[in-house]
């Protein structure tokens, strides 16, 4: 293994929660000192230059209590490799990475992170830190929603409702449906803001989530929609129902409680689960997620596809993820926020 540069005292700067607070609460996140990581056999070791905040962020430090530990977060990352394990293959050292990581390990939200080469892919070469860091778990996600959940390909036809638009993973869905189906892309959204950012990324048409969505879907789509994709599962399933037509799909990417699916069950409507960490909890084909972050810098670096970087701040510390952690749970915001630098 090649050894990273680590400081005298063998420590790096981290960003941890230590017990489950509002954001809003200063012990909520926490400037640490953490031992330098130590690579395993397939880790690189990434000098991160800029993260990403994700509802998934969010949801672990509101309801993980690690106990007084310190438990980095960060689950969209972009830096230099600084280190590599002994069975490393696909990267060396100055190599520049983007990345997700796993839910089960330490995050990115520190100078110095170890993760398994297989869950990482070589940055656009067209976009900085920032940039890139906000594009990992939402391409993986979108990626898998639309090929894997749904099995959608270059030859798909039909109407596909996107259900919270404006979103990360949403932005990411409009995006790679126009790239990369025939779909009619339909997508909602309650703001204008919000309504622009999506025509903008290519959305044939945006409805206005506050109004009659069910009309406004039938407008398009009068036979009914082949696929909706839903951040927003709580309270829309009888929606869903009625706008999808017979043996339609669902895929949600959001936690909703007691979920009632039995509205669906007389089209035989088919919902899926769709989670980014699947592949990295339960090892089953890692490597996809990074041959797949490979071909996104691809569809990038040839202008295919764009950051969905809304809001940049920086250098990375606590006082700033607490701010960029409000931000996401105000649902105000249209695309992702990244802070960036040490």
């Amino acid at each position: 293994m090649s050894e990273p540069s680590a400081s005298p005292t063998a420590t790096v700067r981290a960003v941890a929660t230590t017990q489950p607070l509002p954001a809003g609460d200063e012990r909520s996140l926490v400037d640490v000192e953490l031992p330098v990581p130590e690579p395993g056999p397939r880790d690189v070791l990434v000098r991160v230059r800029a993260v990403s905040v994700n509802p998934v962020d969010t949801k672990v430090r509101r309801s993980a209590d690690p106990g007084g530990e310190p438990r980095v977060l960060g689950y969209d990352a972009a830096g230099v490799v600084e280190a590599v394990g002994a069975d490393v293959e696909r990267f060396a050292v100055g190599d520049a990475v983007w990345y997700a990581g796993a839910l089960d390990r330490q995050g990115s939200d520190a100078e110095l992170h170890a993760v398994d080469e297989r869950l990482v892919g070589r940055a656009p070469r067209t976009l900085d830190d920032a940039e890139a860091a906000a594009m990992p778990l939402t391409s993986l996600t979108a990626w898998e929603v639309l090929m894997e959940r749904a099995r959608l390909h270059a030859g798909s036809e039909g109407v596909l409702l996107v259900v919270g638009g404006a979103g990360g993973v949403a932005s990411m869905v409009v995006q790679m449906a126009r790239l990369l189906t025939r779909m009619t892309v339909v997508a909602t959204a309650s703001r204008e803001e919000s309504r622009t950012w999506l025509r903008d990324l290519g959305a044939h048409v945006v409805v206005d989530r506050s109004g009659d969505v069910a009309a406004a879907v039938r407008e398009v789509a009068p036979r009914g929609v082949d696929v909706v994709v839903s951040a927003y599962s709580e309270g829309n399933v009888e929606l869903f129902a009625e706008v999808l037509r017979p043996f339609g799909q669902v895929v949600a990417i959001d936690d909703p409680e007691g979920l009632d699916l039995l509205p669906l069950k007389s089209k035989s409507i088919s919902w899926h689960w769709e989670l980014m960490f699947t592949r990295s909890l339960h090892g089953d084909d890692p490597s996809r997620q990074g041959e797949v972050l490979d071909e996104v810098a691809r569809m990038v670096d040839e202008g295919h596809l764009r950051t969905t970087l809304a809001e940049r701040s920086g250098p990375i510390s606590a006082a700033a993820l607490r701010a960029a952690h409000a931000r996401v749970e105000s649902g105000a915001v249209v695309g992702k926020v990244v802070v960036e630098g040490w």
